[in-house]
């Protein structure tokens, strides 16, 4: 664990970041530094466990009281003291290596040591910390996918009703489609009407305007021939003048020709003069005739647009009727498709009841057996404070017991070596003794052999005789 991958706090960090995520109200204001440092204290220390795991894993404090149901126990009275720490143990074994700490033992939670309990607040206030900051970043997350959500819900629903208007905008409804056959009717009979007018009165006028521009051309040939009579007249007059006679009678029928010939004049200037308004009025009239000309065109180009509209109407209505059969294909495929799932629907309802019904005894069940337990549980509660005297009077007695143990250790660690050197001088005498003993063996195997060898010699000499005779 040199190699550790959370800080190591310190122990004003540690009390001031357990009085402000881990305890709350009186737990955190009672909380002090030597209820940690120095010698923790175990309710203290247990209490602070509680609360992680409740902050974690959301495991409140009467789980870690409950006696497991799928096991049967002879006496689970003397379980009581245990439980709790036995619990808090297998809870913190499984929270710890989430921390980075992996050598987490029961003597932790029974005889805490200082050192180790610092590493241990340390990484789990490391991973509480870490968790608070994952989970704010976690709902900030899923506010704006709820927020996105809901827009994206109000833009699906807005382009629905858009989709809907527009389709109701292109559709013609159909009490409305004769009427709208008779106007393309009459549209298209109004359009040939206008087009025969138009073209009768194009041709009319364009007659009657090479007609006028005839008539003033004449008018302005007459016009121009008149004026050369006038100067080829003014010029005879200035001759005549050279060559007036002075007789009076002559010069009378003269001037009364002369005014003859004027008043002719005159009068043909005047009907020249008329005819030329004549023609000014009508070529003053022929733009308001150009003008009627141009309303009609662009009341005919009005026509072909309406025309190419309605045609792209209809276009639109014959693919509204094939979309409309398709729909009612599809309507009819989704109506035998809901039927099948209605049926399934009321076969799963069926199916449901009947396992609403199953839970509903699995719960009220649950809730009998979770009320017994309960019951239990408090009787457990009740019993577990002399019970808790008892393990305290006995952690104790296991302490003094320890002691003595270690004393007695020493003892036989004396008595051991003072057993080894009786053993060695025992060791030692004892080969004195095997080699006394030896000596002795062959000693008498020696003076057992030579009385052998006499009492051999002795037979000998007593048979010898007894064959001689």
């Amino acid at each position: 664990m040199e190699t550790m991958t959370f800080p190591r706090y310190s122990p004003d960090e540690i009390i001031n970041s357990l009085r402000t995520y881990v305890l709350t109200g009186s737990e955190g204001r009672n909380l002090v530094k030597s209820d940690l440092f120095g010698t923790p204290k175990l309710d203290v220390l247990h209490l602070i466990y509680m609360r992680i795991l409740q902050k974690v894993y959301a495991i409140n404090l009467e789980h870690f009281y409950v006696m497991p149901v799928n096991v049967d126990i002879m006496y689970p009275q003397i379980y009581d003291g245990f439980l709790p720490v036995c619990n808090l143990y297998i809870h913190m074994e499984r929270l710890l290596p989430v921390c980075r700490i992996n050598d987490f033992q029961i003597a932790d939670i029974l005889n805490p040591k200082t050192k180790r309990t610092v590493r241990f607040l340390s990484g789990i206030l490391n991973f509480v910390n870490f968790r608070e900051f994952r989970r704010q970043v976690y709902l900030e997350l899923q506010l704006n996918y709820k927020t996105a959500l809901e827009k994206h819900q109000q833009l699906e629903a807005a382009n629905r009703e858009a989709a809907m208007k527009l389709e109701k905008l292109n559709t013609v409804p159909a009490e409305h489609q004769e009427e709208v056959k008779q106007l393309t009717e009459s549209i298209r009979d109004l359009e040939h009407l206008l087009r025969q007018d138009y073209r009768r009165k194009q041709t009319a006028l364009q007659e009657v305007i090479s007609q006028k521009k005839m008539d003033i051309a004449e008018s302005t040939r007459k016009l121009n021939d008149l004026k050369v009579t006038m100067a080829t007249l003014k010029e005879e007059q200035e001759q005549l003048k050279s060559k007036i006679v002075e007789s009076p009678e002559e010069l009378k029928n003269y001037k009364e020709q002369m005014k003859e010939t004027v008043k002719k004049l005159k009068k043909s200037k005047e009907e020249i003069t008329q005819k030329y308004e004549s023609y000014r009025d009508l070529v003053e009239i022929l733009p308001s005739c150009q003008l009627e000309v141009q309303l009609y065109k662009k009341k005919m180009e009005r026509q072909g647009a309406n025309v190419e509209r309605l045609a792209s109407v209809l276009s639109e209505v014959r693919n509204i009727e094939d979309q409309s059969d398709s729909a009612q294909i599809e309507l009819k495929r989704v109506k035998t498709d809901e039927m099948s799932l209605k049926r399934l629907v009321t076969a799963k309802r069926e199916a449901l009841a009947t396992i609403e019904l199953k839970i509903q005894k699995k719960r009220e069940d649950v809730e009998q057996h979770k009320c017994t337990v309960l019951e239990y549980c408090n009787k457990v509660q009740e019993k577990r404070g002399a019970v808790y005297d008892k393990v305290m009077a006995i952690h104790k007695e296991i302490q003094q017991t320890r002691y003595k143990i270690e004393e007695l250790k020493e003892n036989a660690g004396k008595e051991a070596m003072k057993a080894k050197e009786i053993h060695l001088s025992l060791k030692a005498a004892l080969e004195k003794c095997h080699e006394s003993l030896i000596k002795t063996a062959k000693s008498f195997e020696a003076s057992r052999k030579e009385r052998i060898a006499e009492l051999k010699k002795g037979l000998l000499s007593i048979q010898s005789p007894g064959s001689s005779h």
